[in-house]
């Protein structure tokens, strides 16, 4: 089958034809293997497409039932998961790590604010001495580690990316509050109760409904070298390694390793956007949805090549504008291409996962030609 024979599967309101057609020219440009890309107005879905492949071999399709590893978007779920903590007043933004991590103040990090740590400004995008990379399996030692370590920077003077470590903070923080992991706590509190194909974690019984991914042919271009990049991206421990696709797709690693539908993340950026009702009921307070979305650092990211500006684990449109024209839209995208978002102001929340993979680390054009026409239909 030729990129320019894929049938595309799903429905767009006719105001959304436009997005459709961007989505055809996609695989008609062979950008694509396989994707789907859905938008939620109001609490409505208004657009859920779907085509292409799940495998690399062009055997099984695409479908309403396929999830996708969505790498680096899983951090706007783990930010959602941190701020309804907050919701309950059970942990706040400004408090340091160390009054619920107590270990977490040594090397001179005891003022660092949960805010700080979700807005990448902690210092701690990676480790710079050798590791096993297996060693990123252990969540205990990990913990341990970043507990110990220096941080690259002065904490709280610039933001600079933490790919992975981000899980790990902000996860042992949930877990030490909520005393459950994030994965557990997404499973039962949002995925089960509101029919969500969203996992950090996922189960075995899960497998044979992930998408193959195909990899891309070059790396990023960082822009720019230094330890804070180096620790993040570039030395040979900087991700999960040496163990089997299974323990990793099992693992619990809530900054990289997510798997989802679009439907489903959509579902939730469509409630973050729309005053946090989610078929009829509440999972993040108005309050809470301008606090965890409003900036905390605007400037030139020591790790990404962009001048960024981030709330409180989520990326903020402001800067970069990845997603649409909308200054108060927030959310993130992933390695590859995922991303998901919500725009408050006009209540419209969506998602894009694909499994052919770009190098672009944010703003990939795939996503950004379905976003722009949406945009266009409103």
């Amino acid at each position: 089958m030729t990129p320019a024979m894929v049938e595309i599967a799903g429905h767009a309101a006719p105001r959304f034809g436009p997005v459709k057609d961007a989505f055809a020219a996609n695989f008609a440009e062979g950008l694509e293997l396989g994707a789907r890309f859905t938008l939620v107005e109001a609490g409505e879905v208004v657009v859920d497409l779907m085509a292409g492949h799940a495998d690399r071999k062009g055997q099984r399709a695409f479908d309403e039932q396929t999830l996708t590893p969505i790498f680096s978007s899983t951090k706007a779920i783990a930010s959602l998961l941190m701020a309804r903590l907050v919701d309950q007043g059970k942990l706040y933004y400004d408090q340091p790590v160390s009054v619920v991590w107590p270990e977490f103040a040594q090397e001179g990090k005891g003022a660092i604010t949960v805010e700080q740590m979700l807005s990448h400004q902690a210092g701690l995008s990676g480790f710079l001495e050798p590791m096993d990379p297996a060693q990123w399996f252990e969540w205990d030692e990990i913990c341990v580690k970043l507990a110990a370590m220096r941080p690259i920077w002065p904490p709280g003077t610039s933001s600079g990316y933490h790919p992975v470590t981000f899980g790990y903070l902000a996860g042992e923080v949930f877990k030490r509050v909520c005393g459950r992991t994030m994965g557990t706590a997404l499973r039962d509190d949002l995925a089960k109760p509101f029919d969500l194909d969203i996992f950090i974690g996922l189960p075995e019984s899960e497998f044979g409904r992930v998408a193959d991914l195909q990899r891309p042919s070059g790396l990023p271009d960082f822009g720019h070298l230094n330890d804070a990049t180096r620790a993040a991206f570039l030395t040979p421990w900087a991700t999960p390694g040496g163990r089997s696709g299974a323990d990793w797709r099992k693992a619990e690693i809530p900054s990289v390793n997510g798997h989802a539908t679009a439907h489903s993340l959509a579902r939730v950026m469509g409630a973050l956007a729309n005053g946090g009702w989610l078929d009829g009921e509440d999972i993040l307070s108005p309050a809470l949805i301008a606090e965890a979305s409003r900036e905390r650092i605007r400037g030139p990211d020591l790790v990404l090549p962009f001048e960024m500006s981030w709330a409180a684990g989520f990326m903020r449109n402001e800067s970069v504008t990845p997603w649409g024209p909308g200054i108060e839209t927030f959310g993130h995208s992933g390695w590859g291409g995922s991303c998901l978002f919500a725009d408050p102001v006009r209540k419209l929340g969506g998602a894009y996962v694909m499994n052919k993979q770009s190098t672009d680390l944010l703003g990939d054009r795939r996503p950004r030609r379905l976003i722009e026409a949406a945009y266009a239909g409103l």
